[in-house]
């Protein structure tokens, strides 16, 4: 994909993440001496392009004190994934929730929910509160628990 060099600008100077001030959008176009329309304008096309696919924050849940982290995997009935999906996604303690492809005979899980906790009983507690909501839906289940944090980054350009 194409780029313009104001895209690459806004891109070079985003790529470590928006400035954490009450304007972001204003501090990047006074950053790169454009017009902050011109600079929302040009997320948004890129957004709408598919060039980025949100914009968001990423909270370091460690410094937030939640040191407890698993990835639930559940397997459910494929014809109620999204459903059962967009019901455990609007959890207050589950940060993202989506469906992955099954990988039989080996992975039979279609259904993927991280929740994070203080304590590893708030953990276990939150996946109870999962499976007590996916029921008879729930046809199996694990839990994989983070051991070291990952630096999650996004496009990089030079």
């Amino acid at each position: 994909m194409d780029f313009s060099e104001i895209d690459l600008k806004i891109m070079r100077a985003t790529q470590a993440g928006l400035p954490l001030v009450s304007k972001p959008y204003h501090a990047v176009a006074e950053e790169l001496n454009l017009p902050v329309e011109m600079v929302m304008a040009r997320f948004e096309t890129m957004q709408e392009n598919g060039v980025i696919r949100r914009i968001g924050a990423v909270p370091n849940h460690y410094k937030l004190g939640y040191k407890f982290n698993g990835m639930t995997v559940w397997n459910v009935p494929d014809e109620r994934v999204d459903l059962l999906g967009e019901i455990i996604g609007g959890l207050p303690f589950v940060s993202h929730c989506y469906h992955r492809p099954r990988h039989l005979p080996d992975w039979n899980y279609n259904l993927f929910a991280m929740v994070h906790g203080k304590t590893q009983a708030d953990v276990n507690q939150q996946i109870q509160q999962i499976s007590v909501l996916l029921g008879d839906f729930n046809l199996g289940s694990d839990v994989l628990y983070s051991t070291k944090i990952l630096k999650k980054t996004g496009f990089r350009s030079n």
